[in-house]
């Protein structure tokens, strides 16, 4: 369910507060352990105590109001998208900036109101009297450290509240990586203030504690202890959500890829980042797109072409051109369609076609592995063998032809149901050598079979006519039959094109 914008402003805003916290909850904990004890007198003490009401006083607020007002600045552009209404490119184009440099102006914020810290308590407590030389060491440290864990913390929370609640709305359309004129946080600056999070506070703070004249009432050694495992345990944090914000997209990614290894197309990652993983996952939703139109277009291709010969195509040099293979030809002709035709209107002949491809075209492909290269008008031309070297192409088109005949029987008792008259066809087979490529104009190409074989299977179908059987298979298809097929010879029969007469064979059952 889409969230209601406030809800996403309002964790965009309360983001910083728990790393505010604990960066003031550690400053308290030194001042009172460190500092205190190093204030002399009862008035430098009080003066300590009446600056930091000031300070808080003064610049909570400024700093509340600053970040407010960054993190609401956006509300009317999140809340127009949220509702589907148009946003003004302009005013668009400003939000998508500020979302982006959120977490810039939150730790900037965070930064200057801590920092400034130092030399306003240093003015401040001068006023009261002599300070205390060990003070210069502690009362920055105190600061610093803080600070520094302030900072980092606010960085990183932001950013992740800004990708769960803000970049959806604003970058539903949009890439945020190609947004011009912003500064998104890299990998590696990432790294680098991961780096400065995990090492570089705990550490710098130890080295300082090191140099530093110890306080009264503390021991060195476990005070050292002490604040380098609150830094390392902050470290670890940082380290958690830069995890998260690294984690995310590549797992997002590794189970986008994972599905489409297993040739499910239909995924999208729906993360929007404006550093390199938003280049990365934009490029790879590009990319299954770009798969989804070619599995589109092949399955598209394959309905008018046939799935295996739309395989061969690509399987095989696009170019024109072709290969001379042994493969079996078959031809299959609807009896007196033309005068079918003439007594019935162009949509029942349509329907008529259909019911008999529908029929016809898995009895060849998908349980005898032949080819239907070409429809032809009231037939088709279907090839076996193509692509295959072992034999058991010709076996694979008697079998074809025999179902057929078959499944020609189920199709008229359906006709019959329905009043309208029944179907009777002409298959006939040859086996024999062929050119089978692509042939035509660079422009213009068709995949299929041309040579002797191809005409003397078309004559074969032919003959049926003349001699009153359905399905006739010539003496090359027999030859090529591994067993004993059932064939009933018939008398040679002249045809067109051949000096001898052809020898033929019934195959009907």
């Amino acid at each position: 369910p889409a969230r209601h914008p406030r809800y996403l402003l309002l964790a965009a805003a309360l983001a910083p507060v728990i790393p505010q916290i604990l960066g003031s909850a550690f400053n308290i904990w030194y001042n009172v352990i460190v500092v205190d004890p190093l204030l002399a007198t009862a008035a430098m003490k009080q003066r300590f105590l009446t600056t930091v009401i000031f300070y808080n006083a003064l610049v909570y607020p400024v700093a509340v109001w600053a970040w407010l007002r960054l993190v609401f600045s956006v509300r009317r552009p999140l809340e127009q998208l949220a509702a589907g209404q148009s946003v003004a490119p302009a005013a668009l184009d400003a939000a998508r900036h500020r979302a982006i440099h959120l977490p810039w102006w939150g730790a900037g914020i965070s930064g200057a109101a801590w920092l400034l810290c130092v030399p306003v308590f240093f003015l401040s407590l001068t006023a009261a009297g002599e300070l205390d030389a060990r003070l210069f060491w502690h009362l920055p440290i105190s600061f610093l450290v803080s600070a520094f864990i302030s900072i980092t913390h606010s960085f990183f929370m932001i950013e992740v509240a800004s990708h769960w609640g803000l970049f959806p709305v604003l970058f539903r359309e949009a890439r945020a990586d190609l947004v011009s004129g912003v500064v998104a946080l890299s990998l590696r600056g990432r790294g680098v203030l991961w780096a400065i999070s995990a090492g570089v506070c705990p550490i710098g703070s130890l080295l300082l504690l090191s140099f530093a004249p110890p306080a009264p009432g503390s021991d060195p050694q476990w005070f050292a202890v002490f604040v380098g495992t609150i830094g390392i345990a902050f470290g670890l944090c940082t380290a958690l959500l830069i995890g998260r914000l690294v984690a995310e997209p590549v797992d997002q990614l590794r189970a986008a890829a994972e599905a489409v290894a297993g040739g499910q197309l239909d995924v999208h990652v729906p993360l929007v980042r404006s550093d390199e993983f938003g280049a990365l996952i934009a490029e790879f939703n590009h990319m299954i797109r770009e798969l989804q139109e070619k599995e589109r277009l092949r399955q598209t291709f394959g309905l008018h072409v046939g799935q295996k010969a739309a395989s061969e195509i690509l399987a095989r040099d696009p170019g024109l051109g072709g290969f001379e293979e042994e493969i079996t030809v078959m031809f299959v002709d609807i009896r007196s369609f033309t005068a079918r035709s003439a007594a019935a209107s162009p949509n029942e002949i349509v329907r008529v076609l259909n019911e008999f491809l529908r029929v016809m075209v898995p009895v060849v492909e998908e349980r005898h592995g032949g080819m239907i290269n070409k429809f032809l008008g009231d037939g088709f031309m279907a090839l076996f063998g193509v692509g295959v070297t072992a034999r058991g192409h010709a076996d694979q088109a008697l079998a074809a032809g025999r179902e057929m005949l078959g499944a020609l029987e189920g199709l008229n008792a359906s006709l019959a149901r329905d009043g309208r008259a029944p179907l009777a066809i002409g298959i006939g087979i040859h086996t024999g050598p062929a050119v089978v490529g692509s042939i035509g104009s660079p422009e213009r190409m068709e995949f299929t079979a041309i040579g002797d074989t191809v005409n003397l299977a078309s004559r074969i179908e032919a003959l049926t006519k003349l001699v009153g059987e359905p399905l006739l298979a010539s003496d090359a298809t027999r030859r090529q039959l591994k067993g004993d097929a059932g064939l009933r010879e018939l008398p040679p029969q002249m045809v067109k094109g051949v000096e001898e007469p052809v020898r033929i064979y019934a195959g009907a059952g």
